[in-house]
C-alpha cells in the first residue's frame, strides 16, 4: 500500500452578531416560531430591493484586518443562481471576483510548532432558510427565518494536511471572531460551520487529487471525525482501482460515516453575475484606517504579552487566551493576587474540569474574579491549605458565596500552631509503629503514609510544611 498525504481546505461560514439582517430590518434573533422572522424582501417577493447593512461590511473588514487580509477598496455583490427550496428568490446574493477581504493568513501551534495557513478570500452573502424534516409525516416543511441572516465565508487554501491542523485552525478562527465580537461562535446553533474540501494524493505527488466537498459541520469533533474517515475511505477507493468523483456528503456524526448527496458544482455552474439591485461597494483609506484602530488586543498578541507580563509557559498562556472571557478573568484575578501562576493553574484545572460538567461557560459561573483571588491569597497567606481549599471551592462554584465566609463558618482556618500540631503527630506515631520502623529501615514512602494519616487526623487543617517538619523531627 503507499502512503497517501491528505490535502484539505475549509469554507467557514459565520453568521455575524448584527441586530438585523443583511438587506432588510427582520431580526437576527435565534430560536423563534418558524417563520415570524421574515418580510417580503428576506423571502424573495416579486419587487422588493434590498439594501445592505454597513455593520455587515465593517465586520467583514475587522475579521480581515484581523487574519492579515487585503482589504478591497472596491467590491461588488453578485447572485449566485441556484434552485432548492429554502432559497425562495432561487439565488443567493453573495460575492464572486471582487470580495471585500482577499490574501490573509492565520498561524496556528501544532505539535509544539508553528505553521501558517493561507486565507484565500473573505466575503459577505446571505444565509438560506431552513429545511424541516417530518419523520413521522415524511414531509418537509420551510423556515424562512434564517433567510439573509448575514454571514461571512472565510475560505483557506489548501495548506491543511490533517484532521489536528483543521481543528487547530477552526479553533484559531472562533476565538478571533469572539474576540472581534462579531460573531456569538455557538457551533450548536449553526451560527459557526465549516465545509471540509478534502483531496488525497500518493506522498510526492505534486498534482491535487480529485477532491469532495463535505457540507455544515458544526463542532470540533465532527470535523475532525469526518476528515478521518473521508481520507480512509478515498485511500481505500484509490487502493482497490476505483476512482473518486467530485461531490458534495454529508457526515453522519452519531453514526461515524458520510454519504454522498450529489455531484458537485463548479462556479460556472451557478451562472454567477453582478447584482443589479445593489451599487457597488466603496471604501476610503480613513474608513478603513478607523477600523483597524479599533481592533482589540487579538488572542495571539496576548499570549505574547501574558508570557512576558505574568512569566506563565506557553501552554498556558494559549489555553488562557483561546476564549476571550477566559482570558479577561484570568487577567483580573491575577492582578488581584498578584499570583498569576496559581490563578492559571485554577482556571485551567478544577474550574475548567467543574465548568464542562456543568456545560456552563465561565461568564455563566457564580465564581466572580474577586472571589476566586481572595481564595488565593487565602492559600498564599497559610490561612487554608490547597486540599482545604478544593473543598472551598466546590462550595463557592454551588453558591457563589465569598471564599472567607465559607472558611469561617466551617471552621476550615489552618491549624499552623506547632503545639497543637504535635499533639496529632505524637498520637498518630504511636499508631503506627509498623510505618514509623519500615521508614527507619530506609523506606521513604512511610513517610508520606504517616503525612497523610496526620492530615487526616486533623481533617485536612494542619499546616503541611509543620506537619512534615514536626513528623521529621519525632522520627529522629
Amino acid at each position: 500500500m503507499k502512503d497517501y498525504e491528505v490535502i484539505i481546505g475549509l469554507e467557514v461560514h459565520a453568521e455575524l452578531s448584527t441586530n438585523t439582517k443583511i438587506y432588510c430590518n427582520c431580526t437576527t434573533e435565534f430560536g423563534a416560531d418558524p417563520n415570524t422572522h421574515c418580510c417580503p424582501i428576506c423571502t424573495g417577493m416579486p419587487g422588493t430591493l434590498p439594501v445592505l447593512n454597513e455593520k455587515v461590511v465593517e465586520y467583514a473588514i475587522k475579521m480581515g484586518l484581523a487574519t492579515n487580509c487585503e482589504i478591497a477598496r472596491f467590491s461588488k455583490q453578485d447572485r449566485k443562481n441556484y434552485f432548492y427550496p429554502d432559497l425562495p428568490k432561487a439565488y443567493q446574493t453573495s460575492q464572486y471576483d471582487l470580495p471585500l477581504c482577499e490574501h490573509g493568513y492565520v498561524d496556528i501551534n501544532v505539535d509544539e510548532s508553528k505553521k501558517r495557513i493561507g486565507i484565500t478570500r473573505i466575503h459577505i452573502e446571505e444565509d438560506a432558510g431552513k429545511l424541516i424534516h417530518d419523520a413521522y409525516t415524511g414531509d418537509t416543511l420551510v423556515d424562512m427565518n434564517r433567510c439573509a441572516v448575514p454571514l461571512i465565508e472565510i475560505v483557506s487554501e489548501p495548506d491543511i494536511r490533517s484532521a489536528k491542523e483543521a481543528v487547530e485552525y477552526m479553533q484559531t478562527l472562533k476565538s478571533i471572531l469572539e474576540y472581534l465580537e462579531i460573531c456569538d461562535c455557538k457551533m450548536q446553533e449553526g451560527s459557526l460551520r465549516c465545509d471540509v474540501n478534502l483531496s488525497v494524493r500518493p506522498v510526492g505527488d505534486t498534482k491535487f487529487g480529485t477532491r469532495t466537498e463535505t457540507k455544515n459541520l458544526n463542532s470540533f469533533k465532527a470535523i475532525q471525525n469526518c476528515i478521518e474517515f473521508e481520507t480512509k475511505r478515498q485511500i481505500e477507493v484509490l487502493e482497490n482501482g476505483g476512482k473518486i468523483y467530485q461531490e458534495t456528503r454529508r457526515f453522519d456524526d452519531a453514526k461515524g460515516e458520510g454519504y454522498a448527496m450529489r455531484t458537485k458544482e463548479d462556479a460556472h455552474d451557478y451562472r454567477y453575475f453582478p447584482e443589479p439591485d445593489l451599487a457597488p461597494i466603496c471604501m476610503s483609506e480613513e474608513y478603513i484606517e478607523n477600523i483597524k484602530n479599533s481592533l482589540p488586543e487579538m488572542p495571539h498578541i496576548k499570549k505574547e504579552r501574558y508570557i512576558n507580563e505574568y512569566n506563565i509557559s506557553d501552554y498556558d498562556a494559549s489555553i488562557l487566551t483561546m476564549s476571550k472571557d477566559t482570558a479577561n478573568y484570568f487577567e483580573k484575578v491575577a492582578n488581584i493576587c498578584k499570583n498569576p501562576k496559581i490563578a492559571a493553574n485554577w482556571i485551567m484545572g478544577d474550574f475548567a474540569r467543574m465548568l464542562n460538567e456543568s456545560e456552563i461557560s465561565i461568564k455563566e459561573s457564580k465564581i466572580t474574579e474577586e472571589n476566586l483571588a481572595e481564595l488565593i491569597v487565602l492559600i498564599d497567606k497559610g490561612i487554608i491549605s490547597t486540599k482545604i481549599a478544593k473543598t472551598v471551592f466546590e462550595e463557592m462554584f454551588n453558591t457563589g458565596d465569598m471564599a472567607k465566609k465559607i472558611v469561617d463558618k466551617k471552621g476550615l482556618v489552618q491549624i499552623t500552631d506547632e503545639n497543637a500540631v504535635k499533639e496529632i503527630v505524637l498520637k498518630v506515631i504511636e499508631n503506627n509503629p509498623q510505618s514509623v520502623a519500615d521508614y527507619n529501615a530506609g523506606k521513604d514512602r512511610a513517610l508520606g503514609f504517616l503525612v497523610g494519616q496526620v492530615m487526616k487526623e486533623s481533617k485536612g487543617k494542619a499546616n503541611p510544611g509543620v506537619v512534615n517538619k514536626l513528623l521529621l523531627e519525632a522520627l529522629k
